[in-house]
């Protein structure tokens, strides 16, 4: 049995295709670089969380399956052969793009939207202005210098 967020079991259900242990355990191993979590650490992740890495361990082994030399690829975006020429994205070579597409459903993976306050926000003086916490609330002025 591979201790993997996902079973063999899972692959057939979510893909139709069989993969062996040792695929799994590869795929597993992939989407912990990829996610930069390890397997151990389940216990701390949240089911929302545990379901999209099952996803992406499940689609990587599948695409594994049917991929050949991959840990032997060299890093490259772009591949020119025969007068023809393809340009990848950034993982192409080494990360299955439906498992890129369950990974950035993880929690730590998604974008972030930082709130930065408007001079008008800041205008008002909330309780103690010489506290340090008070400081994000204060209007900013520049110093005038003098003694």
């Amino acid at each position: 049995m591979v201790n993997a967020w996902a079973t063999a079991q899972d692959v057939i259900d979510a893909t139709g295709v069989s993969v062996t242990d040792q695929q799994l355990a590869q795929a597993q191993s992939d989407i912990e670089i990829f996610s930069n979590r390890i397997y151990a650490d389940r216990d701390r992740m949240r089911s929302r969380d545990l379901y999209w890495l099952g996803r992406a361990v499940a689609r990587q082994a599948a695409w594994l399956a049917g991929q050949f030399g991959l840990e032997t690829r060299l890093d490259a975006t772009q591949i020119q052969q025969d007068q023809v020429s393809t340009t990848l994205q950034g993982d192409g070579l080494v990360l299955a793009p439906m498992a890129a597409r369950a990974l950035r459903r993880v929690s730590w993976m998604r974008s972030r939207t930082v709130h930065i306050r408007s001079a008008l926000e800041g205008a008002g003086v909330v309780g103690n202005p010489l506290l340090e916490a008070a400081d994000d609330q204060q209007a900013w002025t520049p110093y005038a210098g003098g003694a």
